[in-house]
């Protein structure tokens, strides 16, 4: 029987051994880890190149902030070495034990952490120190302390093993510590495109007329401005309209979202030339620069004798003066803006009041002494025409003079 005990208690101090090892050692692997879960597999992966794996798998009591392989989009298009991604992904290793329930109940809100990019002392003052805050409705982020930007949120627990090892998810990767970041490279000044022949300088020649509005807008509308420049070499005929009529239309256009501006824009223009005689014979509708594939954007163009009208469905618009005709290139000054049904919105239904029912009128009462139960609007019911009201006021005075 003693045998059998000492046996027992041999084996049960080897296991509490074991245990003990197992926790001073931090006796896990995350790359094992996180292979269970091929949607990490390049943060995996770069644990593994910057050698933070073999950090994460000698230390207790830690917290692992994945990415997936979506969210470290963002991190490797910056190019970035692979010791500035080091330092980035040691950002994303806490040196505290956070589970789901405990980022749900933070003392006070919040929480500020060391990570193993402080650990490392690469980082200076509180650069590698995150600051985690649980919002109201359950959302919570993580940012580093210096830096104010709201970097990532808690998305969920992939593994918990408590106060020794917790692995969440979390939406994106968090900024390189300030002063470690590398300053953004300063893109390379695209070349100014090569000017326009004189002669196809249609912004001039409308500032030259009676389009000086219409010319100033398309000038600060670069995405506009740029389909007219593309288009003039292989033919372009504008459709401007004058000043007066420009200035009462810019409230409209400066409502407009900027797709719907340059859409409009565009709208004033076709990507072919033609002339005073082309327009009197051209079939409509005719295809605008905002016209896509589906067809729209498009208007019609009518003409009698020398008079030539452009119809929206929406507006039409006279031509009043010939700014330019010469191939490849025709400018004409409108009385209005054109307007194509697509940026204009249907105004409501106007409701009519039935032809038989006059607002005023009122039924005649009932001659065969039934009850007439209907509202008259202001909550009482009638009783044979009259006002129920009146009949329960004069009981309760009779009432009272009984008593």
């Amino acid at each position: 029987m003693l045998l059998h005990r000492t046996a027992a208690a041999a084996a049960v101090a080897t296991h509490l051994l074991l245990l003990l090892q197992s926790a001073a050692g931090g006796d896990h692997n995350i790359t094992a880890i996180l292979a269970k879960f091929p949607e990490f597999s390049t943060f995996n992966d770069y644990l593994t190149q910057t050698r933070l794996a073999a950090e994460i798998n000698r230390r207790q009591t830690i917290t692992v902030c994945a990415v997936d392989d979506a969210g470290m989009e963002d991190l490797l298009t910056k190019n970035y070495s692979i010791n500035v991604v080091k330092n980035v992904l040691s950002l994303h290793v806490l040196l505290d034990y956070f589970d789901r329930k405990k980022l749900r109940n933070l003392t006070g809100g919040s929480d500020l952490t060391a990570t193993v990019f402080q650990a490392s002392g690469e980082g200076p003052g509180t650069a590698g120190i995150v600051n985690i805050t649980d919002l109201s409705g359950g959302k919570v982020i993580f940012a580093p302390e210096d830096n104010d930007v709201v970097s990532a949120t808690f998305v969920k627990s992939l593994l918990e093993i408590p106060y020794n090892l917790s692995v969440i998810q979390i939406s994106n990767t968090l900024p390189p510590p300030a002063t470690l970041a590398p300053p953004s490279p300063t893109p390379s000044p695209l070349p100014p495109p090569p000017p326009l022949p004189s002669q196809w300088n249609f912004t001039a020649f409308m500032s030259d007329g009676i389009c000086k509005v219409f010319a100033r807008v398309l000038l600060a509308n670069t995405p506009a401005q740029d389909s007219f420049a593309g288009s003039v070499a292989g033919g372009l005929t504008i459709f401007c309209p004058d000043d007066d009529a420009m200035k009462s239309f810019i409230p409209k256009y400066m409502d407009l979202s900027g797709n719907d501006k340059r859409s409009l824009l565009q709208y004033h223009a076709t990507p072919v030339y033609l002339s005073v005689k082309a327009l009197q014979s051209v079939s409509s509708p005719v295809k605008t620069l905002a016209t896509a594939g589906d067809g729209k954007y498009g208007f019609t163009v009518e003409s009698s004798g020398i008079d030539v009208t452009i119809e929206t469905g929406i507006v039409k618009a006279k031509i009043v003066k010939v700014v330019k005709d010469e191939k490849p290139l025709a400018i004409y000054a409108l009385d209005k803006a054109l307007l194509p049904r697509e940026l204009s919105s249907p105004a409501p239904p106007v409701a009519e009041a039935p032809e038989d029912s006059p607002p005023d009128s009122q039924a005649d009462p009932p001659e065969d002494g039934t009850v007439d139960h209907t509202n008259n609007g202001n909550g009482a019911v009638n009783y044979n025409g009259h006002n129920i009201d009146a009949v329960i006021f004069v009981l309760c005075v009779t009432i009272l003079l009984l008593v």
